[in-house]
This record gives structure tokens, sequence and C-alpha cells, in this order.
């Protein structure tokens, strides 16, 4: 419909906006009422007219008004509130955007008329939540210092107030050191016991071990060393006690008492096997453990170390000789002085070497060398050494070397004895009169055990002093062979009836003070072939050939009765423990001579 027909009603809109210029033209422009602050102000919908005019004044944040932005509005008392319908709503710029469809059509389930939303007033709005304001960075610089100040104050605290104790408490032990396992198969191992401060130095009367066992002693800083003499006995708890150990200002007296256990002995046994290959196998000395270790279609010696088996083996017809670990592994020939035969094979384990008696190839009466003396290390570095007595190479009966050193004792065929360091840079060798048998070297005590003439003496290789053996109680007999041990030695006897024919072998314990007991006997055509200690004396290996008269040698280079048998002993009660199948035990110096 046209609005210029006059005769047609006007629409509100049409008469609001004709009121509108009548007034604007008669008066001045009006500024609107600010309702008061605790009033709300709501507006509705208005025609698309009304808004279409500039702006009204805009409100401060303190809720005046800005004249500035001020221009001609309509008095409120003029404004028709009358709802419009909904397609004539206009969305002022100002309010907030019109409800998803969604929230709409709930709207509609509340109110059948859609009235426009109130605009906010930002006077009556809650202030938005906000966090407790962090400390300020120069706050926390400031307090920083002071935490870390605390912190080091109480520790320093603390470190004193422990210092102060330890003063009171005197010496404590921090940790102790040792080897058990080394324990058990040498002697020298040292156990160190370290103290919670510098110590005073100990007397060897301030300290005890439990089982009784020899040692010595030294102090060095917070460091105390107990070193032991002799190997100790295997599966024992052994217990070391420091009475009245001070500090170096020797203000507070303490006890320091430390425990350790020792392993389980093992031993290494060959079997020599016609058929097919030798073995050397470990067992424990239960028997039922037994371990193959190496294995060699001819295997006339072995000895063994903490560390290495060194294994005389045949090749070719000549000897030769082999190193390696405990487990067979890791296999190196050492060299020879030539082609050749060894005999008579030991090592130092002190000092690292390997010893034997050499003979050539295709010796005779003229040329080639029998029986020469050689040592050598066991790492393989450098050749192999000749034992000389001046400018010569004698030819050795016995030897062996002295426990706990680097050194050899030896008869040459004249039946001079020597003793030399074979370390040394210029070694020469320290005659010490003349011998028959060198029986043993005592651990510990470098004492050895000479046969002169008729008599059997104990000579001390450090001085050259000697006085005779001490003879037993009861007196079995004249030893064939003696092994000495910690504490005593093992004697090795022949029986014999009244007519004095033989008629078995005994071997006993003869103890330091000559107390005499009988460990193990044989009779008939059984032989014992040796007898050796186990390091520490605690148990004894007593290698029998049964039944000797059918029993033959074999074809080895250090040939032996073909079936050999190893009794373990236990040497301070003479109860038998087991039979192996084997000999050549590793707690023997050297193989058996027969």
């Amino acid at each position: 419909m046209s609005t210029d027909d006059a005769d047609r009603p006007l629409t509100r809109a049409e008469l609001r906006a004709r009121r509108a210029a009548e007034e604007a033209a008669t008066a001045a422009p009006a500024v609107p009422e600010v309702p008061p602050a605790d009033e709300p102000v709501t507006r509705s919908a208005a025609p698309a007219d009304v808004f279409d005019r500039a702006p009204g004044p805009r409100r401060t944040p303190n809720g005046g008004s800005d004249p500035s932005t001020a221009s001609e509005s309509v008095p409120e008392a003029d404004v028709d509130l009358s709802p419009v319908p909904a397609a004539e709503a206009v969305t002022s710029p100002e309010r907030p955007p019109e409800r998803p469809p969604a929230e709409a059509a709930d709207a509609e389930t509340f109110d059948a008329a859609p009235v426009a939303e109130a605009a906010p007033d930002p006077r009556l709005e809650a202030p938005e939540w906000q966090p407790h304001p962090s400390p300020a960075p120069a706050a926390r610089r400031r307090r920083f210092p002071l935490v870390l100040g605390a912190v080091i104050g109480v520790l320093v605290v603390v470190v004193a107030a422990f210092g102060v104790v330890t003063l009171l408490q005197g010496p404590r032990i921090s940790s102790v050191k040792i080897d058990a396992q080394s324990a058990i198969d040498a002697s020298g191992t040292r156990m160190i016991i370290t103290a919670s401060q510098p110590l005073a130095k100990v007397d060897p009367k301030q300290v005890s071990v439990s089982p009784q066992a020899p040692f010595t002693v030294d102090t060095s800083g917070r460091n105390l060393g107990i070193r032991f003499t002799v190997p100790l006995d295997d599966d024992t708890n052994y217990t070391v006690t420091v009475k009245d150990a001070t500090g170096t200002d020797k203000q507070r007296q303490s006890t320091l008492q430390a425990s350790f256990q020792t392993p389980k002995s093992t031993i290494f046994l060959l079997q020599r096997n016609a058929k097919g290959d030798d073995t050397i196998f470990i067992t424990d000395l239960g028997g039922k453990n037994a371990v193959p270790v190496v294995q060699h279609e001819k295997i006339d010696d072995f000895r063994a170390t903490a560390d290495h088996l060194v294994v005389a083996t045949e090749k070719d017809g000549v000897s030769e000789l082999l190193v390696m670990d405990r487990k067979g592994k890791n296999q190196r020939a050492l060299k020879l002085p030539g082609p050749g035969f060894l005999s008579n094979l030991q090592v130092s384990e002190r000092g690292n070497l390997v010893g034997y008696t050499f003979t050539d190839k295709g010796i005779s009466a003229t040329s080639g060398r029998a029986s020469i003396l050689v040592t050598q290390s066991l790492t393989g570095d450098g050749e192999p050494q000749i034992v000389k007595v001046g400018d010569k190479m004698p030819s050795i009966s016995q030897w062996a070397f002295v426990p706990d050193s680097s050194s050899v004792l030896f008869i040459d065929f004249s039946g001079a004895l020597f003793v030399e360091d074979r370390t040394a840079a210029k070694g020469t060798p320290t005659a010490l009169g003349s011998a028959q048998t060198v029986e043993g070297i005592s651990r510990g005590t470098y004492t050895a055990i000479v046969s002169r003439g008729n008599d059997l003496v104990e000579l001390n290789l450090a001085d050259g002093s000697e006085k005779p053996l001490a003879a037993s109680t009861p007196d079995f007999g004249v030893p064939g062979t003696i092994a000495p041990f910690p504490g005593g030695t093992l004697r090795q006897v022949a029986t014999r009836d009244a007519t004095g024919l033989p008629t078995g072998q005994i071997v006993t314990r003869v103890d330091d003070d000559g107390k005499a007991t009988k460990l193990f006997s044989v009779t008939g055509s059984d032989a014992i072939m040796q007898a050796c200690p186990s390091p520490s004396g605690q148990y004894s290996a007593i290698v029998v050939a049964p039944k000797l008269v059918n029993n033959p040698y074999d074809q080895s280079l250090l040939p032996l009765p073909t079936t050999m048998q190893t009794h373990i002993v236990d040497t301070r009660t003479g109860k038998e423990l087991v039979v192996l199948a084997g000999f050549d035990p590793s707690w023997c110096a050297q193989a058996p001579h027969r």
C-alpha cells in the first residue's frame, strides 16, 4: 500500500516519527534522564527506524554520561512500549548476539511473545574472580637467600651434631674388605677395616681372631690391616675384634668388631683314560658336583693358582705347556727352552711363576741338557729362565718353590742345597750346605724340612739356622715323606711286623708339640702314593693305588698306576668324607713320584 494515500490510517511508526519531528522543531534537544544506580534500565525492542538515528550519550565507567557523545533522542515518556512483531525486531550492535536456535526454542516454551533481552548493567554485574596474586619477582628474590641460608644452617647443625657424637663415641667401622676365596686358598690375605676417623697405632695385643688364626697388624690413617699369615678354614665364620681402639687424639676408646664367612672348598683332580681323552675336573668335597674343565689326548701333570691352571701335555712325542683360566678357557701355550720333556711342574702364587725341570729331546752322554731347572712368567712374557750356579746349568734332583715368595729351593745331583729369588734382577743362588731330600716347606714361616744324612732338620731359609725335627709321640717310625701344614705335619710311615717285613702304610698327623695321631692306613697290596694337606690343614687328600700288583702303569711321560683314588679326610678328626676317582689333587705342591 502506498503511504501517499491521505485516507489510509498511519502506522505506529509513522505516528511516532511525525510526533518526534514536530517536537524537534519546537524545542531544544533534551538530555535523557539517567536512572538511579540501583534501578535497572530495561529496554524493549524498537522499530528499525528508531535505531537509525545517531547513538545516544555514552556512559562513562563511573555511571555518568559523556556529553560529547550526546545526540538527539526521543523522550522516554513518548516511547511506545507496545510489543513489536518478532520480524521487525532489530538487534543493537551493543547487545549480546541472539540465542542459538535451540535456546530460542526453549524460550518460546515459557513466553509465546518474543521479548528482547535487557542490556546488562555493568554496575550490577558481579566482579570477575581473580586468583590470589603471586608474589612479585623482587619479593621472591629477597626470600630465596633467606630459605637457602636456613637450609644451610640446618645442615651445618646436623653435621656438627654427628661430629660431636662421633668424637664422643670413639672410632666406628665404616667398611670391611676381604677376599674370602683367596683367604682359604693361600696365605697372606689381608682384611681391611676402615674406621670413621684416623686411628692411633693398633698393637697386635689389642686384636683377637676367632677361631684362632695367626696374623699381623698394620695401621694407616683410617685403615686397619689384618694380614692372615696362613690360609683359613673353609665354610667358617671368622670374627676379628679390636679392643680399646682410639682416634689419633686418643680421647675416646671403642671396640671394633667385624665378621666374614669363608666359602666351601673345591679341589681339582686328574683322570687318565687309556681309551680316550684325559680330563681335569673340579669338584666340591661331597663329590656329587664334579665338572670337567680341561680335556686333552694326554695330560701328564697340572697345577692350579687362584687365577690360572697350568697343564703339561704331550704333542708329537714332546712336552707342551698350556696356561688358561680356572674354567679352562683362554688357553695359550708357553714357550719351552726347546723340544724336550718337562717334569716336577710347580707354581708360585706370589711370584706368578711356573717352574719345572726340563730335558732335551735326543740327549746323549756328550750333548744336551738334562733335568735343568726352568722358571718363567705365567703371562708368557719374556723367555724361559734357566737356573745357573756360576756359569753352569746344573742338573737338579729335587726342587720346590718357597711358599709366599718367588724363591726356589733346590738340590743338584752333587747334593748341594741352594736357595734363589727368581725375580731378582741378577739373582745369585745362596748355598745352604748339603742335603739328600727336601721334604716340604711350611707356609708363612720360610722353614724347610730337609734330610741331612740320617737326620731330619728344620731349616730357616731366612737366616740359615736349623734345629732337629722333633720326634712324634708315640713314635710310629721313620717317615718316608713329610708334608707341612699350619700347626703340624702329615707323615707317611711304613708299618712292619715283628720280623721287619712291611705290612702296610699309615698317614699320621703330628702337631707342632709332637703329639701324633694315626689318620689313615692301608694294608695288603694297596699303596699310598701321596698325602697332601689342604692349604689350611683342615683336610687331607690321600692318593691310593688299589691292588698295586694288578694295577699296571700307564704309558705317560709321568707313568703312574692306571687306577688311582683320592680319599678326602678331615685332618682333625680322621673322619673320611669322600673317595674320588682321580689323582694329582691341586692341594699338592707337585705330582706323586713313584
